[in-house]
């Protein structure tokens, strides 16, 4: 008899482990979910920048000419708005790219064209406040159904977030 509620015991404890293990991964996933909700919303994901708007655009600039990424265009859209009468908080996009790289997107769906080369917008909110904004990578693997290129979208997303990383620290 004492082996049977020994063992009955551990049934019990081991039920308990198991139970206890499962909500905290629970947890452990919805966390994680959570976080990648908060960072990329609806495809767009932001960063804040620490410095202000003129020494952000100088900052990724010089940081893709440091990394041999072609700088296509700056386009001042609050500039643009003015132009039109038009009043507009700051906001710049910057677009750029590695060819080798981005140019494998397109090959997997042509579609993908309307999402590279890189688009990066600086913009300035009420408080002041300057935020790099682009496009999450992930979705627009799957906006275009590119299911064979995910080293590639690693690679975008890193170098992405590379380059903002010299606006998020003064």
């Amino acid at each position: 008899m004492p082996e049977k509620n020994a063992m009955g015991r551990r049934i019990t404890l081991n039920a308990a482990n198991l139970a206890t293990s499962l909500v905290l991964l629970f947890l452990v996933l919805s966390a994680a979910a959570s976080a990648a909700r908060a960072e990329s919303d609806h495809g767009i994901v932001r960063v804040k920048s620490a410095v202000s708007m003129s020494e952000a655009i100088s900052r990724i600039k010089a940081d893709l000419a440091a990394k041999g990424i072609k700088f296509f265009l700056e386009v001042d859209q609050s500039k643009l708005a003015s132009e039109a009468g038009i009043t507009l908080r700051p906001s710049t996009l910057l677009i750029f790219g590695n060819p080798p790289l981005g140019t494998q997107f397109i090959t997997a769906n042509p579609n993908a064209g309307l999402d590279w080369p890189v688009r990066l917008l600086l913009t300035q909110d009420d408080n002041g406040d300057v935020w790099a904004v682009w496009t999450d990578f992930d979705w627009i693997a799957k906006r275009h159904n590119i299911s064979n290129r995910e080293a590639q979208f690693k690679m975008a997303t890193m170098v992405v977030r590379s380059i903002t990383s010299t606006i998020t620290a003064k």
